[in-house]
């Protein structure tokens, strides 16, 4: 007599609705810690708007751009700023569901080992919208000003999800290595600040000494607010998103598969 198994699907199997039903499950669980700890959610803000708000008032008038408005020159760059430290959250939460073992009960379940990692970067994903649109919002407040047309100036913004989103890979990868969150949130900002700093984010590249523009002119971070400068602004566009496109994507093909075989082995 021929039994029926009543055995779950390895997460291996599951079918590709089933994946992505998952990542969307634990998007949603990541996305209602805002609602319960928003505090979460306005602290990760703030920061943003002091930077708008410091180099704007502090710096804006010592500081000579082309175009010779600075606000506008800033945005762009603070925008691309804010996704990549944004990115950090994300280590520092894998690292704090490793270390409370939530990850252990996810792995006990029938569901794709993949949707853990997901769920995460598609939260922190969305958390980075939200707060370009905040940015934008403060900008056009002290002065910032669309220079271009809606089309151009919704691809810049998801080209900054984008970036934020590959960039979240990278710190899924450290936040999986460290092995604690105190350490995850030190790693995941030590090779971010040279990155946004040394960069076309806040002055012009040309001002910086010849062997620091050789690295700022290469690097994704130059890149990426160069094009959501061309997005926003006008300006040559092809070149400067081709690139960012490039660095993005790039980013994605090496970081992801090794985020998911780190997770597999941790």
């Amino acid at each position: 007599m021929t039994t029926m198994s009543t055995t779950a699907p390895t997460a291996g199997r599951l079918p590709l609705r089933w994946v992505l039903i998952d990542a969307l499950t634990v998007t949603k669980r990541n996305l209602l810690t805002y609602l319960r700890l928003p505090q979460l959610l306005v602290f990760s803000t703030i920061q943003p708007v002091m930077f708008v708000l410091l180099f704007a008032y502090v710096f804006g008038g010592a500081i000579q751009t082309p175009g010779g408005s600075y606000i506008n020159y800033l945005i762009p760059g603070i925008l691309v700023q804010t996704v990549a430290f944004g990115s950090t959250t994300t280590g520092v939460g894998l690292a704090q569901d490793l270390d409370k073992g939530l990850v252990d009960r996810f792995r006990s379940l029938p569901m794709a080992r993949s949707a853990v990692l997901a769920g995460r970067t598609m939260s922190d994903s969305l958390r980075n919208l939200f707060v370009i649109l905040l940015m934008l919002g403060v900008g056009s407040l002290i002065g910032f000003r669309i220079g271009t047309n809606i089309f151009a100036a919704l691809a810049a913004i998801a080209l900054g999800v984008l970036f934020g989103f590959a960039f979240s890979w990278i710190s899924a990868l450290i936040g999986m290595s460290v092995g604690d969150v105190e350490t995850a949130q030190v790693a995941g900002f030590i090779w971010i600040f040279p990155l946004v700093f040394a960069s076309s984010a806040f002055v012009p590249v040309e001002t910086m000494p010849s062997w620091l523009q050789a690295f700022a002119d290469v690097q994704p971070i130059t890149h990426t607010v160069n094009a959501l400068r061309a997005l926003l602004l006008g300006g040559e566009t092809t070149r400067h998103v081709l690139g960012a496109l490039a660095w993005s994507l790039g980013i994605l093909a090496v970081f992801m598969p090794l985020a998911v075989r780190r997770y597999r082995r941790t």
